[in-house]
């Protein structure tokens, strides 16, 4: 014992301070018991290890810089001190967009690297590979990257939760609009033949209601594997469509967007946020040919003039050119893995020194905070009853050289 607590029980030699010192005693020795920290597997007093999947090859690789970013963000972190004394240990593993690759990778980062939690492991299939697994191993499988709806249902899989503003609210706000600005539209839709697109045009007819059956007017499809999309654009322009909605990953929306240019079709096009990255899919489409593409936004773009004087987007590119000078500033997913490696810091702040997989999965369900690289009136917020992080959006356009806000905060439940 320290010299001050012998000091304080030499007195209680006097016995009418003995209920006083049995009371000094038991706060003595229980002290240590109710500070003691509270570990799960991945934790120590020096490290939390967290895992993830990302397609660095693949038809999907354009998303492996969020998880660059990532990494970038935890380094400076650790840099720093950690978070309460603890680096990160941020193990990314390549899935190249495989389902099968994506089930081994998981099962890796959970039975043999012991991971504490899943940070943003990317894709709709992907994941849909593996989160019964997931939440068998009752492992957190937290900020998913994807806006599929069937990742937002706490009753049967609580210890999953989404980032991507959900798919199907994404595309009823695109209808929404379409319904409001262009009533007698000829819509043609190309999209992802997965839960990705099914989610995508789900919310879009319903955004359109009754009308969906007359002003879609021709919807193909294509496979990850495909090496390209210039048949089905061909048959989107011969449908007469004058609207053209692209729900894809960069790749393929870069396709898209050049072929409808070469073959001189230009109709109002619309692509979805997951596909709308300026370095992933509109530079290698051509600037002149993606001029007018409406897409949705909940982030802010760093090529935006309205946020130059922006404290957060001066600190972002002061770690942009320190931390993480191999992505691109215009890469949508620079800024995407700055604010996932943000509300990772925040929650493990909110955890103490609390950092069971029990405890993580509940302060993960109780968030409540703005996220610098947010768009202003968006904010992360979740309850046990609604996982998802992120629920509102705004309209962007992009004029030739970057996306334009023209819209306000928008919402679909």
């Amino acid at each position: 014992m320290a010299s001050g607590t012998h000091s304080k029980l030499a007195a209680c030699a006097a016995p009418a301070k003995l209920a006083a010192c049995a009371a000094l005693m038991l706060a003595i020795l229980t002290a240590p018991a109710l500070a003691q920290k509270r570990y799960g597997p991945g934790v120590s007093d020096t490290e939390i290890k967290i895992g993830t999947t990302t397609p660095y090859s693949g038809p999907a690789s354009a998303y492996a810089a969020g998880a660059i970013s990532a990494t970038a963000y935890f380094e400076m972190i650790n840099e720093q001190g950690g978070v309460n004394g603890r680096k990160i240990n941020f193990i990314s593993l390549d899935d190249a967009y495989s389902p099968p690759k994506t089930v081994e990778q998981i099962r890796r980062l959970i039975e043999s690297d012991e991971v504490s939690f899943l940070v943003n492991p990317v894709g709709t299939a992907t994941n849909m590979a593996v989160y019964k697994y997931i939440n068998q191993k009752q492992v957190p499988h937290l900020f998913i990257g994807t806006g599929a709806t069937v990742f937002n249902d706490p009753e049967h899989f609580p210890w999953t939760m989404s980032w991507t503003p959900h798919y199907a609210s994404e595309g009823e706000i695109y209808a929404r609009y379409i319904l409001s600005t262009m009533p007698n539209a000829k819509i043609g839709i190309l999209a992802q033949n997965d839960d990705l697109g099914r989610d995508y045009l789900l919310g879009f007819k319903r955004g359109l209601g009754d009308k969906a059956s007359t002003m879609i007017v021709s919807s193909q499809t294509y496979n990850t594997s495909d090496p390209t999309v210039d048949s089905q654009v061909v048959t989107l322009k011969s449908s007469g469509a004058d609207v053209f909605f692209i729900v894809s990953v960069p790749k393929f929306a870069a396709q898209a967007i050049r072929k409808a240019y070469d073959i001189d079709w230009h109709p109002q096009e619309f692509v979805s946020s997951v596909g709308s990255s300026i370095a992933g899919a509109i530079r290698p489409a051509g600037f002149e040919a993606a001029k007018g593409i409406i897409s949705a936004a909940y982030q802010k773009d760093p090529a935006d003039p309205q946020w130059a004087n922006d404290p957060a987007m001066k600190a972002w590119n002061v770690w942009m050119d320190k931390y993480n000078p191999r992505i691109n500033k215009s890469d949508y997913y620079a800024p995407y893995g700055y604010n996932i490696g943000f509300a990772v810091v925040a929650l493990l702040k909110q955890c103490g020194d609390d950092l069971t997989r029990e405890n993580i999965m509940k302060q993960a369900s109780h968030l409540d905070m703005e996220l610098p690289l947010l768009l202003p009136g968006i904010r992360l917020k979740t309850s046990p009853t609604d996982l998802r992080p992120i629920k509102q959006m705004r309209l962007v356009r992009f004029n030739g050289e970057r996306y334009v806000l023209f819209s306000d905060v928008l919402e679909s439940n």
